[in-house]
């Protein structure tokens, strides 16, 4: 899988220093949070 230049340059949008990233309310706490609850609802599915 090869996530686009695009796709990253929306999710970075508002990101303006490092705490806006590695914060605890920052972008990669969220991203991880969602994708467990995304790889969870698909075993669900199944």
């Amino acid at each position: 899988m090869t996530i686009s230049k695009d796709l990253l340059d929306d999710l970075l949008k508002g990101c303006e220093r490092p705490e806006d990233l590695l914060d605890d309310a920052g972008l990669m706490k969220e991203l991880k949070i969602r994708l467990m609850e995304r790889m969870l609802g698909a075993f669900e599915e199944k």
